[in-house]
């Protein structure tokens, strides 16, 4: 392939329709983000061909969207790997290229990495214009508007292009607007506005009539926002025509200052089957390409659907029961209650300091609002936490969907942090269900609380077990499941699954080893605990949280309460690092957290 500046327009074209290819074919035997990367091919084309992207920093928001920027940058070929363990990443990462300029996983922080850059290029005094590429959903969160209100202000040079792929911004006024985006784009316009500006001088009336012209010119085009925070606004533009995108990413560029550029483009686009506007196929497993249809069965429910359907049941029986997701109605279940209760359940889009917060009002007036957020995403609304819902002791719940090891999404998305910086926090009650039966009472347990709370579940099914008799929660208990002799299997959520299993090799082993599902971890059970201690000398905790801070920290701050530090603690928990992606059970094995290196390790220990 010749280097994108070298190629002719209809060479970039044939390009594209290659890039295509390449993601179809790799995205449909690895699973990944479809339709959202076949939407930006042409984008990221026109981005190569217009930008440096060896110096010019290339900064997607998400980054879901960039593999069309990877298969530019000298990953075409490893591109085989993408997702898979050791393998390429399916977000940008700077470890793995140096074309990656930043770690990037969490929406809209796209603009305020461009403002950062800008101001260290300007200190440096290089020529560099950074160029941020942000999706129309992103536009939802609140960050991007403190930087561009900074931007509008400090009027660095950096070019937004908008990828405006489902909602509309404005409402577009068909030709007449794309004539006038246009016409504002081109270089005689902007020499002829320059002029004007030199001409009329200090004359107020002359600048009083120039800038009236230039206001009703916005007001019949979409960028009248963009324009209000002091940034210069271009569009709507095809977001597939390379004709019309090369030449006005070029103007950008030249104009030197901050400048929105408002495409369109299709989710999808080149996929018959994905195109469109259909959640499913945004990220997507293991399919079939020429029917579409997914290589791999459902399997046993998932959890997030055994919560969807308890929190339905029991918003039927209680008008008192509300909910709000931040732009997951299907990743978290709420879309069925969404559709079934839209005056008490709400999509907010991505504002999760906004649910939060949302939450806790209602909260105040009676409600009993389920805030249903994924892990990794709830740590963008901690503050929140904290000073909105916990101070007043609301009783807000926090349904954290995706707790654990997420697998193929990576170090951004792993649910590894939920443990360690929700149980520090005064007032919250944090506990978790380690099967089907306990978490469906979870949800009316929850309800009925009357104070902040917060229980975790996995992304998929629930750990598999045999014996396991479910009880009701009771604030602060935790249940035994096996008594046995001097080991003491101490398992948190999905834990107790694998402290049960790991227990059953164990015993084909010799060692008869008790299990103790601990439940919760505020409020601990202490008295458990004692127990425990009086009866096993060696403690073996497993969970998939994070170690630092999580719930072995939890069990030895209890331990030391009560006086009974001589028991010999093992654990089996998330490391102190960003975990890798891949599939959950391969990444497992490689941190020696599956059932049965436990189970080796305790033997051997």
């Amino acid at each position: 392939m010749k280097p994108i500046k070298e190629q002719t327009l209809a060479e970039l074209n044939e390009t594209c329709s290659l890039i295509r290819a390449r993601i179809i074919d790799v995205v449909s035997r690895n699973g990944g983000h479809l339709t959202s990367s076949l939407g930006a091919v042409e984008l990221i084309v026109a981005m190569h061909r217009v930008f440096d992207s060896s110096s010019d920093p290339f900064i997607f928001d998400v980054s879901h969207q960039a593999y069309a920027h990877k298969l530019l940058t000298d990953r075409w070929d490893s591109f085989e790997t993408l997702r898979s363990f050791g393998g390429v990443s399916g977000f940008t990462k700077p470890s793995e290229s140096s074309f990656d300029y930043f770690a990037a996983g969490h929406s809209s922080t796209s603009v305020s990495l461009s403002v950062g850059a800008a101001k260290a290029i300007a200190l440096k005094n290089e020529k560099r214009t950074p160029v941020a590429l942000i999706g129309d959903g992103a536009l939802s969160a609140g960050m991007v508007y403190e930087a561009m209100n900074e931007l509008g202000d400090r009027k660095y040079p950096i070019v937004i292009v908008i990828n405006d792929n489902e909602m509309s911004i404005a409402k577009p006024i068909g030709a007449i607007s794309l004539s006038l985006s246009r016409a504002i784009a081109a270089p005689w316009f902007q020499k002829l506005k320059s002029m004007i500006d030199s001409a009329i001088g200090g004359n107020e009336t002359f600048q009083y009539l120039a800038k009236r012209f230039e206001e009703s010119l916005r007001l019949i085009t979409p960028g009248i926002l963009f324009e209000e925070l002091g940034l210069d606004y271009i569009g709507p533009v095809n977001g597939h025509d390379l004709s019309s995108l090369i030449p006005v990413l070029t103007r950008a560029k030249e104009m030197k200052k901050p400048v929105v550029v408002h495409t369109r483009t299709i989710k999808g686009k080149g996929y018959d089957i994905a195109q469109g506007k259909e959640e499913r196929w945004h990220g997507v497993g293991p399919f079939d390409k020429e029917s579409g249809k997914a290589l791999k069965s459902g399997g046993d429910k998932s959890a997030t659907e055994i919560f969807s359907r308890a929190l339905l049941e029991l918003a039927r029986k209680d008008e008192t029961i509300a909910g709000v997701t931040a732009a997951m109605p299907n990743g978290t279940g709420l879309d069925k209650l969404i559709d079934e209760f839209p005056e008490r359940f709400w999509d907010v889009a991505i504002a999760e300091q906004h649910a939060v917060t949302s939450c806790a009002a209602l909260a105040k007036e009676g409600f009993k609002p389920f805030c249903a957020i994924y892990s990794t995403f709830l740590q963008r609304g901690f503050d929140q936490i904290i000073h909105d819902a916990a101070i007043s002791a609301m009783p807000v719940i926090f349904a954290i969907d995706r707790a654990g090891i997420v697998g193929e999404d990576g170090a951004t998305h792993q649910g590894a942090f939920d443990v360690g910086f929700l149980r520090l926090i005064p007032n919250m009650v944090v506990f978790a269900p380690r099967d089907e039966a306990s978490l469906i009472d979870a949800v009316s347990f929850a309800a009925n609380l009357g104070k902040p709370c917060a229980f975790r579940y996995p992304r998929g099914s629930f750990e598999p077990h045999k014996i396991a008799p479910f009880e009701p929660f009771k604030l602060g208990r935790a249940q035994w499941l096996k008594r046995g002799v001097n080991l003491l299997l101490i398992g948190y959520g999905n834990g107790a699954a694998k402290a049960l299993a790991a227990s059953e090799i164990l015993l084909k082993n010799g060692l008869k080893a008790g299990v103790l599902d601990l439940r919760f971890v505020k409020p601990i059970d202490k008295e458990a605990l004692k127990i425990a201690a009086e009866s096993y000398n060696r403690f073996a905790v497993i969970s998939d949280s994070s170690i630092t801070g999580g719930v072995s920290s939890a069990i030895v701050e209890a331990l030391i309460e009560i006086g009974s530090l001589s028991v010999k603690i093992e654990r089996f928990e998330l490391p102190d690092i960003f975990l890798p992606h891949g599939d959950t059970r391969r990444v497992e094995e490689s941190l020696n957290l599956n059932v049965e290196r436990i189970a080796h390790k305790l033997l051997n220990g």
